[in-house]
């Protein structure tokens, strides 16, 4: 299933947000997203763990702004089945034509065993299941429309394979710009790359580093960012829980706004089409606007 035209993602930036607003009142997130929009940001990414469900919050977004794209950062292939996915996808991507990307991820281990009471085993394997499962959905479904836009969460290289052979793309999370390379050497030109880089905006460097391994904790105690770190050059000392100070001052952009926005325009130039910022408040909850505006300005968006 090889797919040969390139997906329409209509950015209107190349820089977007990626935020998770599970803990806010939607009315209140969707005044959130109209002011990244207004910023000069070209999307807005979206998690789906134990809180909101993503296609009704991508909907949300969707409608509370005009040219914004939105994307699923990822769905959880265990919270739905593929057909469900697949129509979802179709529907936002007829109200919205270029304006929905969906980020497909098989998650973890611990959240879908623990938290879910799921079964998790053969990731590769099942993803590949789950999108030939996807694009068996009929036609008559949302005649015209096509398959919209899909983006793997990839972090290995077979997984970055099947992104390209299978989807349109890759969205990587918690990777350096050399990994952002490598993904674009696996995949060629043709595909899109959605990469994520987590920032901390002001405070002393004693509480940036606070806030990066605040951020890094949960990460940390997972085996697949785990392998990934130790892929992109990292070793065992690293993957303390929290992570060391060398992961986190690597992984996260922080020290002067201008780091910030550096560690950005550096995946921009290894290879990614598009960079989602996650900016790291005070508390998971904390509005990211104060810093998306700094950050921006310095972007020039």
């Amino acid at each position: 299933m090889v797919t040969t035209q390139r997906a329409r993602i209509d950015f209107p930036s190349r820089i977007g947000v990626w935020w998770a607003s599970d803990s806010w009142a939607m009315p209140d997130a969707q005044a959130v997203a109209r002011d990244i929009e207004a910023m000069g940001y070209g999307s807005l990414f979206l998690p789906e763990t134990v809180g909101k469900e993503c296609l009704t919050e991508s909907a949300a977004f969707l409608a509370a702004t005009q040219r914004l794209v939105v994307g699923t950062g990822i769905a959880n292939i265990h919270v739905r089945l593929p057909s469900a996915a697949e129509a979802g996808a179709r529907t936002l991507t007829a109200l919205y034509p270029g304006r929905f990307v969906l980020g497909l991820g098989v998650s973890h281990g611990p959240l879908v065993e623990r938290g879910m009471g799921g079964t998790y085993e053969k990731p590769l394997a099942t993803m590949r299941s789950y999108l030939e499962r996807m694009a068996a959905v009929p036609e008559a479904i949302e005649p015209g429309v096509g398959r919209p836009p899909r983006l793997l969460a990839a972090l290995g290289p077979k997984m970055i394979e099947l992104s390209g052979s299978h989807a349109d793309g890759a969205h990587p999370y918690l990777v350096l710009p050399a990994a952002t390379q490598t993904t674009r050497d696996i995949l060629g030109p043709d595909k899109w790359i959605v990469s994520e880089q987590a920032v901390v905006v002001g405070g002393d460097d004693a509480e940036q580093l606070r806030r990066a391994h605040d951020h890094l904790n949960v990460y940390s105690g997972l085996p697949n960012y785990r392998n990934s770190w130790l892929r992109q050059g990292f070793d065992e000392s690293d993957l303390v829980r929290g992570g060391s100070d060398r992961l986190a001052r690597a992984v996260v952009g922080m020290g002067s706004v201008d780091n910030a926005a550096a560690k950005v325009q550096a995946h921009l130039e290894a290879g990614a089409d598009h960079v989602v910022v996650q900016v790291l408040g005070e508390h998971p909850t904390a509005d990211p606007r104060p810093g998306l505006r700094e950050l921006a300005a310095v972007l020039g968006l």
